[in-house]
């Protein structure tokens, strides 16, 4: 019994360290030359409804797991996977996230598995996420 407790945690551990996904930054499509403007620049847009530098985050790393809630991840808008989390607050979630965690609902790898990540990137992927819930 031992034996297969020790390779079911071989095994998750393994799985969850790959939720990281692949650290190689996406090829960026040709992008044509702007036109030339006769008056001044316009403004910069707003940044995008969708969520900006989080969403890039959650679409990279976090999504892997927590878009179908692979070993206890919460998903992003599931109201009861995430209540008792956000009421820890906001600086455990990022501890946990940055860190990593293991508790009885499963287990977060440090950074997502996403090693590359900033504090900031990972603090970005956990804003958009509770963001969802609103």
């Amino acid at each position: 019994m031992k034996n297969a407790k020790l390779i079911l945690a071989a095994t998750l551990a393994l799985t969850l360290g790959a939720c990281g996904g692949n650290d190689a930054p996406a090829p960026e499509a040709a992008k044509p030359a702007p036109a030339p403007q006769a008056s001044a620049p316009a403004p910069a847009p707003a940044p995008a409804a969708g969520g900006g530098e989080g969403e890039k985050v959650y679409k990279k790393v976090c999504a892997l797991c927590h878009s179908s809630g692979v070993a206890g991840a919460p998903i992003p808008g599931n109201k009861a996977d995430w209540d008792a989390r956000i009421a820890q607050g906001e600086d455990v979630l990022y501890k946990h996230a940055i860190e990593g965690f293991t508790g009885e609902k499963g287990m977060m790898p440090p950074r997502g598995g996403g090693s590359n990540l900033t504090d900031d990137e990972v603090k970005a992927g956990v804003d958009y996420m509770v963001g969802k819930l609103k």
